[in-house]
């Protein structure tokens, strides 16, 4: 027997079947709880990165990345570099000194001296100070550690004038 002559031998079959169920309907809430009913069985289960949402994962990764932060500040060096019992390059009031050459170079130094200037803004443009054409022409106290053959070293910026 071919599956044609099956499907020619049913057909009425399914014919009348279909116009018997045709009559019935189930109610909308009988299809719907049938539904919610069938999903709550064969729902996936959850992976265990599923179970918190996209806000609540980032809020985490941001308390991570602060905490991280901390302890690497809390365990980081807060020795200043010196030379004869000066510091170089570390905090002070605030401010910081900024090497201008190697730290190397800067703890070989035997005579190093601690000089006040009067620097150009327009000097100090390169390091970050900011420059306009309002105030180019304006002074910056600066501390500056010099070498014994004149070369400076470090910077530290006082005040502006």
């Amino acid at each position: 027997m071919d599956t044609q002559d099956t499907h020619e031998q049913l057909a009425p079959c399914f014919a009348a079947l279909r116009a018997e169920l045709a009559g019935i309907d189930a109610p909308r809430c009988v299809e719907k709880e049938l539904m919610q009913a069938f999903q709550q069985r064969f729902k996936p289960k959850r992976r265990w990165f599923q179970a918190l949402s996209l806000p609540q994962w980032g809020t985490a990764g941001a308390l991570c990345s602060l905490t991280v932060v901390v302890l690497l500040l809390a365990r980081s060096p807060h020795q200043a570099v010196s030379v004869g019992g000066q510091p170089l390059v570390g905090f002070d009031g605030g401010a910081a000194f900024v090497a201008l050459d190697s730290l190397e170079r800067i703890a070989a130094e035997p005579d190093a001296q601690l000089v006040e200037a009067e620097v150009p803004r327009t000097v100090l443009a390169p390091l970050g100070v900011p420059l306009s054409p309002e105030n180019a022409a304006d002074t910056v106290r600066a501390e500056m550690l010099v070498a014994a053959d004149g070369h400076p070293l470090a910077v530290r910026l006082s005040s502006a004038n």
